[in-house]
């Protein structure tokens, strides 16, 4: 409950800052004051914002890519198998990290889509590998763009050597959390 009463008196106090941000200009516009953020956050704030700006990214990202045709999470599938055409449902859902159902329904989706097909493996006929179609391999440089304009949002007024901390720093965490996770599929040991 305490940290509830904290995160809405922050919230109120960025939105009491965030209108007294910047000075008004002689064109009636108020330009964005420099100042640094000086609100001293802590590791209880990590999860919380972390959280909130990637659910953010995604929906820009989303937004970005919907004139494409592509829906949220469709882009890493593409971007997969540009890399590597060819892999199996399995193979796909262990590289983006989702359940082998999800990504099953999300490649039964883009192939109604026209971005993916399904073939027999060559050398396996027990195994069905995905491959990209025409537009599939098409709609990359869409992702691209997308992905690039999302990433030029996100950092807006950051300076190269935070854009360099701030990759660095999530690498970090994300190999953290990484290394600390329990796999989903084997049971836990008594």
């Amino acid at each position: 409950m305490f940290r509830l009463a904290c995160r809405a008196r922050d919230a109120q106090r960025s939105k009491v800052k965030g209108m007294a941000m910047g000075k008004k200009h002689k064109d009636g516009k108020r330009q964005k004051s420099k100042k640094k953020d000086q609100t001293e956050y802590t590791v209880v704030d990590l999860s919380p914002a972390l959280t909130q700006a990637a659910r953010s990214m995604r929906t820009v990202l989303s937004r970005n890519l919907l004139e494409s045709g592509l829906y949220a999470g469709q882009d890493g599938v593409i971007v997969l198998l540009a890399e590597s055409d060819g892999m199996t449902a399995g193979g796909l859902a262990q590289k983006l990290g989702v359940k082998a159902p999800t990504m099953t329904r999300t490649i039964g989706r883009m192939e109604a889509q026209g971005f993916l097909e399904r073939k027999a493996d060559a050398e396996d006929a027990r195994l069905t590998k995905v491959y990209l179609t025409e537009l599939g391999r098409g709609s990359v440089k869409a992702i691209e763009m997308a992905s690039s304009a999302c990433d030029r949002m996100a950092t807006q007024e950051f300076s190269e050597k935070e854009i360099r901390n701030l990759v660095r720093l999530l690498k970090a965490i994300d190999g953290n959390l990484q290394s600390a996770a329990i796999p989903l599929d084997e049971p836990e040991e008594i």
